[in-house]
Protein backbone atom coordinates (compact mmCIF):
# COMPACT_ATOMS: atom_id res chain seq x y z
CA UNK A 1 0.00 0.00 0.00
CA UNK A 2 1.19 3.41 -0.63
CA UNK A 3 2.12 5.79 2.10
CA UNK A 4 -0.41 6.75 4.45
CA UNK A 5 0.05 11.37 5.36
CA UNK A 6 0.24 11.59 8.88
CA UNK A 7 -2.98 12.65 10.58
CA UNK A 8 -2.71 16.14 10.99
CA UNK A 9 -1.90 16.61 7.50
CA UNK A 10 -5.01 14.33 5.92
CA UNK A 11 -7.46 16.36 4.04
CA UNK A 12 -11.45 16.34 4.83
CA UNK A 13 -11.99 15.27 1.39
CA UNK A 14 -9.34 12.74 1.93
CA UNK A 15 -11.06 11.67 5.56
CA UNK A 16 -14.22 10.98 3.58
CA UNK A 17 -12.65 9.02 0.69
CA UNK A 18 -11.06 6.77 3.16
CA UNK A 19 -14.49 6.12 5.62
CA UNK A 20 -16.10 5.83 2.09
CA UNK A 21 -13.93 2.90 0.70
CA UNK A 22 -13.77 1.27 3.93
CA UNK A 23 -17.67 1.70 4.78
CA UNK A 24 -18.03 -0.05 1.02
CA UNK A 25 -15.42 -2.94 1.36
CA UNK A 26 -17.77 -3.72 5.04
CA UNK A 27 -20.86 -3.70 3.52
CA UNK A 28 -19.73 -5.49 0.23
CA UNK A 29 -18.29 -8.35 2.59
CA UNK A 30 -21.19 -8.32 5.14
CA UNK A 31 -23.64 -8.78 2.14
CA UNK A 32 -21.65 -11.57 1.03
CA UNK A 33 -21.49 -13.40 4.32
CA UNK A 34 -25.50 -13.05 5.04
CA UNK A 35 -26.29 -13.87 1.61
CA UNK A 36 -27.79 -10.25 0.57
CA UNK A 37 -30.50 -11.21 2.98
CA UNK A 38 -30.85 -7.09 3.80
CA UNK A 39 -32.48 -5.92 0.24
CA UNK A 40 -33.29 -10.03 -0.67
CA UNK A 41 -34.71 -11.35 2.84
CA UNK A 42 -35.51 -14.93 3.70
CA UNK A 43 -38.89 -13.99 4.96
CA UNK A 44 -39.19 -17.09 7.23
CA UNK A 45 -40.74 -15.02 10.33
CA UNK A 46 -40.55 -11.52 9.08
CA UNK A 47 -43.05 -10.93 6.32
CA UNK A 48 -42.14 -7.08 5.99
CA UNK A 49 -40.32 -6.10 2.53
CA UNK A 50 -36.66 -5.25 2.97
CA UNK A 51 -37.29 -1.29 3.04
CA UNK A 52 -39.45 -1.61 6.12
CA UNK A 53 -37.10 -4.16 7.85
CA UNK A 54 -34.43 -1.69 7.34
CA UNK A 55 -36.58 0.59 9.01
CA UNK A 56 -36.74 -1.47 11.88
CA UNK A 57 -33.09 -2.07 12.13
CA UNK A 58 -32.78 1.76 12.14
CA UNK A 59 -34.80 2.16 14.81
CA UNK A 60 -33.95 -0.65 17.25
CA UNK A 61 -30.69 0.56 16.72
CA UNK A 62 -31.51 4.38 16.99
CA UNK A 63 -33.22 3.10 20.73
CA UNK A 64 -29.50 1.37 21.23
CA UNK A 65 -27.79 5.04 20.86
CA UNK A 66 -30.35 6.68 23.07
CA UNK A 67 -30.46 4.51 25.53
CA UNK A 68 -27.06 4.44 25.78
CA UNK A 69 -24.16 7.11 28.07
CA UNK A 70 -21.72 6.99 25.51
CA UNK A 71 -21.96 7.35 21.69
CA UNK A 72 -20.21 3.80 19.99
CA UNK A 73 -17.98 3.80 17.00
CA UNK A 74 -20.00 0.78 16.26
CA UNK A 75 -23.43 2.11 16.42
CA UNK A 76 -22.37 5.07 13.95
CA UNK A 77 -20.99 2.35 11.46
CA UNK A 78 -24.10 0.23 11.67
CA UNK A 79 -26.71 3.33 11.40
CA UNK A 80 -24.23 4.47 7.98
CA UNK A 81 -24.85 0.69 6.68
CA UNK A 82 -28.46 0.83 7.60
CA UNK A 83 -28.86 4.14 5.74
CA UNK A 84 -27.01 2.74 2.67
CA UNK A 85 -28.81 -0.12 2.50
CA UNK A 86 -31.61 1.94 2.30
CA UNK A 87 -30.67 4.44 -0.25
CA UNK A 88 -30.26 0.61 -2.14
CA UNK A 89 -33.66 -0.06 -1.04
CA UNK A 90 -35.08 2.33 -2.56
CA UNK A 91 -32.70 2.78 -5.71
CA UNK A 92 -31.15 6.02 -4.56
CA UNK A 93 -28.55 5.25 -6.39
CA UNK A 94 -26.84 9.18 -7.49
CA UNK A 95 -27.01 12.39 -5.56
CA UNK A 96 -25.66 14.92 -8.23
CA UNK A 97 -28.64 16.57 -8.76
CA UNK A 98 -28.76 17.04 -4.98
CA UNK A 99 -25.82 19.78 -5.02
CA UNK A 100 -26.75 23.34 -5.17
Amino acid sequence: MGTELPNTSKTTVWKIGKITDSMKELLTEKNKRYGDSALNPTRVFNKLNATESILIRLDDKLSRVKNNDSLRRNDIIDLTGYLILLMASKDWLEFKDLID
